[in-house]
């Protein structure tokens, strides 16, 4: 699957994850049994940049750590997993990459993975809206990404 990385918050640092979004979406695609998955896109955007996102398209006035919007609706998602289309945009703030790495302790790389792998899955249909479905996306973040980005547990 390609993904393509753009970088509209004026800090080159993030772009260089790249190569572990490659990872993370074949890895993704093994674990949910998927294929032909062709692309998707993540954009690094500022705390103000995803403020609008999060309040113009979701009516929630705050910023977010991560928002995905996918190229088809919730309904939909599970034929663009098995089809040949685009999957659709990830958003990344990169302020919440910082601030959430300090918090749970470990490393800028494991948060802007876990965010990335958190938007490739919304794009894939998952959500937590409910205790359920909160459990069952977050198992799978964490089998995928435990092998790539090992969580580093405080003392």
């Amino acid at each position: 699957m390609e993904i393509s990385v753009f970088n509209q918050s004026g800090e080159r640092r993030w772009s260089r994850y790249a190569s572990d979004f490659r990872t993370i979406s074949e890895k993704t695609q093994q674990v949910l049994k998927l294929e032909g998955l062709r692309s998707a896109s993540v954009i690094f955007v500022t705390p103000q940049m995803i403020h609008e996102m999060n309040r113009d398209y979701r009516g929630i006035d705050r910023p977010t750590d991560v928002i995905s919007f996918a190229m088809k609706d919730s309904e939909d998602a599970y034929e663009v997993m098995e089809g040949e289309e685009e999957l659709g945009d990830i958003f990344i703030n990169i302020e919440a990459i910082t601030a959430q790495a300090a918090d749970y302790g470990h490393s800028l790389r494991r948060e802007v993975c876990f965010l990335f792998t958190h938007g490739l899955l919304h794009l894939l249909g998952y959500d937590h809206m409910t205790p359920e479905d909160e459990a069952v996306m977050f198992q799978l973040q964490d089998v995928i990404l435990d092998d790539i980005v090992p969580k580093k547990i405080r003392k």
